[in-house]
């Protein structure tokens, strides 16, 4: 099976649009998923030609509930399912739903808007929009927050071994486990502590982005616990949003793995804590209002999202381990802006 992954590898522009869908019940659904497809591989072509320097690309999820219901593949992806809320004794990570997810990346928000207005006009008679994100480039790529974000982000060939899944599950090699999380601050609170305290919630320094040394690092900061060692990574491409009005101001959580047990072992170690009430003292400051688990097929599987089951050869390649897997390097391969479904 062909392993020309969608976008999930690149570094973010200056701004996103972070959509989550939900189909309408009782709606024929089928047809407008198979157009959805087609149409993310034509915007994706016509952005690299009439753009090749925008950074411009959009990347679609599909979560397990949908996933059942189109009739896709058979197996889903290994570890595809409806995301449990995790419990602490004082923070949750909760569980929000979300059919179709849509990554929408750009230098420029004109051509953001642009992917989103002809993805809308195509999802609207069928489903309907939970969720609607601007994010932006906040200064040096810092969170609202005023400290640097993805500072632990896999680089080089590193991103395609912890984005993509490789041969451990053969049948969707070039696929992402995509999880997301939207994050509101209370930025009140947060400006309130001395830039000591502050830096001691991350475990680094706010201006220089330096890591304090394990001796002096609290062990409930963030930097101390969001990390589950080197040999487990996520690609994250979080942005910071905001509306003054409202005053919602957050970070959009998004994370690229080839396993989603990496992602779910961080999020136990920040919300029940290691050891167990040892939360993250940042969600202190920070309420996740969502959280949802999709995958993020490859292109040639959006090229014919109605192939059926996966080979059984195909299938019993692999075994079960998810975090043996052997690293390579992902070619996106030249595809057509148009696709026929039966």
């Amino acid at each position: 099976m062909s392993t020309d992954a969608q976008n999930v590898l690149d570094y973010h522009g200056s701004n996103a649009i972070f959509l989550v869908w939900k189909f309408k019940e009782g709606v024929a659904i089928n047809d407008a998923f198979a157009n959805i497809c087609a149409l993310v591989i034509n915007l994706n072509n016509s952005a690299a030609i009439r753009f090749p320097d925008g950074g411009a690309s959009c990347v679609m999820g599909i979560g397990h509930d949908a996933w059942l219901r189109l009739q896709l593949r058979r197996p889903l992806p290994r570890e595809l399912a409806v995301f449990e809320p995790v419990s602490g004794k004082k923070h949750q990570a909760v569980s929000t739903p979300g059919d179709l997810h849509f990554h929408i990346r750009g230098n420029e928000k004109s051509i953001c808007y642009d992917m989103t207005n002809a993805l809308s006009a195509l999802l609207q008679p069928v489903a309907d929009c939970l969720e609607e994100v601007h994010g932006f480039r906040y200064w040096d790529g810092r969170s609202i927050l005023g400290f640097v974000d993805g500072t632990e982000n896999p680089q080089g060939e590193k991103r395609a071994f912890f984005g993509l899944i490789g041969d451990e599950d053969p049948a969707y090699k070039g696929g992402s486990y995509l999880f997301v999380q939207k994050y509101i601050h209370d930025l009140k609170a947060f400006n309130a502590l001395p830039l000591h305290d502050q830096e001691n919630v991350f475990g680094r320094s706010k201006q220089n982005d330096i890591e304090m040394s394990d001796d002096i690092k609290p062990s409930n900061s963030h930097s101390a616990l969001a990390n589950v060692g080197d040999d487990l990574k996520i690609v994250r491409d979080n942005l910071p949003f905001g509306n003054m009005s409202t005053n919602e101001m957050g970070t959009y959580f998004i994370a690229y793995a080839s396993t989603f047990s990496t992602v779910k072992k961080m999020l136990d170690k920040m919300f029940i804590g290691s050891p167990e009430g040892n939360y993250d003292r940042l969600l202190d400051f920070s309420t996740p209002k969502t959280g949802t688990l999709f995958f993020v097929p490859t292109l040639s599987f959006l090229e014919n999202p109605d192939a059926g089951d996966t080979p059984a050869e195909v299938t019993a390649q692999a075994p079960v381990e998810t975090t043996d897997k052997s690293a390579g390097s992902l070619h996106i391969g030249n595809l057509k802006n148009e696709t026929d479904h039966e």
